[in-house]
């Protein structure tokens, strides 16, 4: 069973379908991936496979170097953990783009571009007041709370603040093709992140 793997963005460009229909993809250099470590249920508590993307890496220290040293992976930079459920994966197996299928839904994970310190109207997609002469409110966040009572302003309220930089998730993406001797997807749609940022992607779970 595949796991999922881990892989970085390369950006998004467009290919024709069949029918001449234009398709947006996003190509994702994904893996080669090595299993660094095996987590059963009988000495973990629960059944998992980390996977580690073989890349360029600067030495890494001792306590880390032991750990990839077990499976023989001393090239590995990035390391994820997925949950499995069964199948027969073990510590040195490779895990490659060629798991995956032609049109099979996949969900990938990224952390999306960071904007840094933003408005409500930016952040929170305000509408904002007026724009004409005379007025005094144009982009402030207006009311955050009654004065009386509660007299506070309530958690949860949508105000000015860091906006980007988290980690997202987007769902049911479909695999348009595979390039195998690459490594690289190519998922039809946008996938959260910069160019050159790190995703994980795994069999769609809805």
């Amino acid at each position: 069973m595949n796991p999922g793997i881990i892989g970085k963005k390369i950006g998004m460009t467009q290919i024709f379908a069949a029918n001449g229909e234009v398709v947006p993809v996003t190509l994702l250099k994904a893996g080669p991936c090595v299993v660094t470590q095996r987590k059963m249920a009988s000495t973990d508590g629960y059944d998992a496979v980390q996977l580690g993307l073989v890349e360029f890496a600067k030495k890494p220290n001792r306590p880390a170097a032991g750990h990839l040293k077990k499976s023989g992976a001393e090239g590995v930079k990035r390391l994820r953990e997925f949950a499995l459920n069964g199948g027969d994966l073990k510590t040195g197996d490779r895990v490659l783009a060629d798991q995956f299928k032609p049109k099979q839904k996949v969900d990938v994970t990224g952390v999306s571009k960071g904007r840094g310190f933003a408005g409500v109207i930016k952040r929170h997609h305000f509408g904002g007041g007026d724009a004409t002469h005379g007025s005094m409110f144009h982009r402030a966040p207006g009311s955050i709370g009654a004065s009386s009572y509660p007299s506070r302003v309530m958690p949860g309220m949508r105000m000015a603040g860091h906006m980007g930089h988290a980690q997202v998730t987007v769902r049911n993406l479909e695999i348009v093709e595979i390039d195998s001797e690459d490594n690289v997807l190519m998922v039809k749609g946008a996938v959260p992140g910069p160019n050159g940022g790190y995703v994980y992607v795994r069999p769609a779970k809805r």
